[in-house]
């Protein structure tokens, strides 16, 4: 077995020993992981504490691949499997096959039984994916920037549930960071300005940014230091192999004081911030330095052989010669394997999908040739909207495929900067990835994975996508949809499937828009239906989503038990269809004030307003749908008021105008919540209508440059307010779905 926590320079593991080891880690055998019987019995006991006592778990010897099994013994259930993971997909398999049950982000039903189901016959599962990734570095900060154990235990415990073995882990790296620098001898005045505040980790990690958002404290850093070490020994325990982060060449600004001659590169990511600088990889330090990063962080967090690094995440080199490229993907293969031999690159292939015009077929196949297929791992980081791996396949040649014969895996995005909306591509997410696993030009196909920027939304997705872990053919979405209601809902309901196929053919047709589209309402105020970030253009005609609305409401009208999931999906459902109007409705005033219809305006104008209040009366009812926690989170970090006004600003600017006044970057990660709505969206709506009101009175054209500019300084300012929101749902969901529904029922479909 692999000792994983190995100290680099103390002559244990032999280079040898460790070849051996990467082989295994890049074959499908990875039934020599250990299963630690606590950490499985644990998990039982956090998912289904009263019933914990009726599980058995076994280990499986030595299958070929990740394979789990369940059995009846008496009263009780055998889960058996080879590792953490395999037995809490046991688990999952039986509580969804057996017991009607189901755990999502957005509501979990677990009304098991009294006496719990017995299994005829002893079923096996062996999944065909040697690896199942999860996250994305925006996730991090669009889901994750705020995040105490328990809340990532809840996590952990989710991702065993749904079959991930292979999470990307890189809480506490700014850590790492900070000793690798201290020892190379940068003060902490020069690291200040160099560290950005918590909610922007990800496009720091990535050599986007410095230090906006910051100071970043030492009592963050420590602490989270300490966090990342309890998530990964839990992730180990249940058998996942952590990807951890490795030196991508992102330097502080002071770097050029301490080596005179280091070779660097000045780049912007032009989207608000000032230059970033980045070590050339000809350098001979950025090996010095990639491998003491390497070598630090091992030391503080033992290492399962894995490194994500994307040097030029949306920043392209400064050449595009293939033979550039070759040397520097070869250079920075080999600074991984410095300090780990076994070491594996893992590469996310987001730079191929949203710079097609540099990336093309012969950079791309020189960066990726320079490095031995056992020591990379390609993410098809967006399979689902542009597959990179059907134009990246060199048929024919020995030993090729997908990737020029990388061993990859098919990602699944979907989410971008943490919008609300429901969206999907439900037919291509059912059947896609087994298609390519089939396909002989797939390749080395290893794995699939979850690569949102955000969670915490559209959960059938991710239920559906995740499904594929233990099967090879295509989910059938005519069967698996009412098993998916019926496990949500706890009962069967012909309406409710109904509603679910408008939903496959409406929200989740997954057509003509690359992501979910936004109400106007989230959008900076202005005369046309959509700004830069707030694109309202939807996959589908607005009324086609009304019937599915009529069934959810039917639905709700009814005596029964509601579980948490139905009322979720029936505040999802009737947000939609009210965001949605509001497009239709802010024509009406629109047009109201061109015609100098000052009443029309006045009517049309207040019902927009009154809009935005019923959507946010509506969200207040869920946590899911809440600005309340989101800054309690971010204040719970800090243990002085200084520290609390920081956190609380950068959860307040990343979800608004995530940089400055200025940033062109404004409602890109845009949230429809309740306290957002009211508190953020409604006053810009509010001074926008003065505005034209006034116009009107005076008539004269409005200023709306002027407005521009009065909007950007009162948004700066919500940015540096602190004020608390809500932290507990108020309300009724289904009564105010169902009050919202009479009222505007007719309205919407005219």
């Amino acid at each position: 077995m692999i000792n994983s926590r190995y100290t680099p320079g103390r002559g244990w593991p032999p280079r040898g020993f460790l070849t051996l080891c990467l082989l295994l880690l890049l074959t499908p055998r990875l039934a020599w992981s250990q299963l630690d019987t606590a950490a499985s019995r644990a998990l039982i006991q956090r998912i289904l504490p009263a019933h914990a006592g009726s599980f058995i778990i076994e280990a499986l010897p030595r299958p070929s691949c990740d394979t789990f099994e369940l059995q009846s013994r008496g009263s009780r259930i055998i889960l058996r499997g080879n590792n953490g993971v395999a037995i809490a997909s046991a688990l999952y398999y039986y509580l969804g096959t057996y017991c009607h049950c189901q755990i999502t982000w957005n509501g979990t039903n677990l009304h098991l039984p009294a006496q719990l189901p017995p299994i005829p016959n002893i079923v096996r599962k062996a999944s065909p994916y040697t690896w199942r990734y999860y996250l994305n570095y925006c996730t991090f900060n669009y889901s994750m920037s705020f995040w105490d154990w328990p809340r990532w235990e809840k996590e952990i415990d989710w991702m065993a549930l749904h079959g991930i073995n292979m999470p990307l882990s890189i809480t506490g790296e700014e850590y790492t960071w900070y000793e690798v620098y201290k020892e190379m001898g940068f003060s902490d005045a020069e690291l200040q300005p160099f560290f950005c505040g918590p909610a922007y980790f990800a496009w720091f990690w990535m050599g986007n940014l410095d230090g906006w958002g910051g100071p970043l404290p030492m009592h963050w850093m420590e602490t989270h230091r300490d966090l990342q070490r309890r998530i990964l020994q839990r992730e180990r325990q249940l058998g996942m192999k952590p990807v951890l982060p490795a030196f991508t060449g992102h330097v502080p600004a002071d770097f050029k004081a301490h080596f005179p001659t280091a070779k660097l590169r000045r780049t912007n990511w032009h989207n608000g911030f000032d230059d970033t600088w980045l070590l050339d990889p000809s350098d001979s330090l950025f090996a010095v330095i990639g491998k003491k990063f390497l070598e630090t962080q091992t030391r503080l967090f033992g290492t399962d052989h894995f490194y994500s690094s994307d040097t030029f995440n949306e920043n392209d080199p400064p050449s595009d010669d293939p033979a550039y490229l070759s040397a520097l993907s070869r250079r920075l293969a080999e600074g991984m394997q410095s300090a780990d031999p076994a070491a594996v690159w893992v590469m996310q292939g987001w730079l191929f999908y949203s710079d097609r015009k540099f990336w093309k077929a012969p950079q791309i196949k020189a960066l990726l040739d320079a490095v031995a297929d056992n020591h990379m791992l390609l993410l098809d980081l967006a399979a689902e909207i542009e597959p990179v791996w059907k134009r990246t396949n060199a048929s024919g040649a020995a030993g090729s495929g997908a990737f020029y014969g990388k061993p990859w895996i098919w990602c699944m995005l979907n989410n971008f900067g943490g919008n609300v909306n429901l969206f999907g591509r439900m037919d291509g997410v059912a059947a896609s990835p087994a298609l390519a696993l089939a396909d002989t030009a797939s390749g080395k196909l290893s794995g699939i994975g979850l690569t949102m920027e955000a969670i915490e939304q559209n959960p059938v997705i991710y239920e559906l996508m995740m499904d594929h872990v233990w099967q090879k053919d295509p989910i059938q979405l005519q069967e698996w949809l009412p098993r998916y209601i019926r496990n949500r809902y706890g009962y069967s309901d012909t309406s409710l499937v109904k509603a679910w196929d408008i939903l496959r053919h409406t929200v989740y047709n997954g057509r003509e828009i690359r992501d979910g589209a936004e109400s106007i309402i989230t959008g900076r105020p202005t005369f046309d239906s959509t700004t830069v970030w707030t694109r309202t253009k939807l996959n589908y005609p607005p009324q086609d989503l009304l019937p599915a609305w009529d069934c959810f409401i039917r639905a709700a009208g009814s005596n029964r038990q509601f579980t948490d999931g139905f009322l979720f999906d029936l505040t999802d459902v009737t947000r939609q269809v009210l965001a949605n109007y509001a497009t239709p409705l802010q024509k009406k005033w629109v047009d109201a004030f061109h015609a100098k219809d000052t009443a029309a305006f006045t009517r049309y104008s207040h019902e927009f307003l009154e809009l935005i209040d019923d959507i946010d009366r509506l969200l207040a009812t869920r946590k899911d749908f809440l600005l309340g926690p989101w800054i309690a989170a971010a204040r719970n970090c800090g243990i002085t008021p200084g520290e609390k006004q920081v956190y609380e600003r950068n959860a307040r600017d990343l979800i608004t105008l995530w940089g400055d006044a200025n940033s062109p970057l404004h409602e890109y990660a845009n949230r429809q919540w309740s306290g957002l709505l009211d508190d953020f969206y409604k006053p810009r709506w509010q001074q926008f209508f003065q505005l034209l009101s006034a116009s009107l009175r005076q008539g004269i054209p409005p200023d709306t440059a002027g407005f521009e500019n009065t909007i950007r300084a009162w948004e700066w300012q919500w940015v540096n307010t602190q004020r608390s929101s809500p932290t507990v749902p108020v309300g009724d969901s289904r009564q105010i779905a169902l009050d919202l529904y009479r009222k505007y029922r007719q309205a919407v479909l005219n």
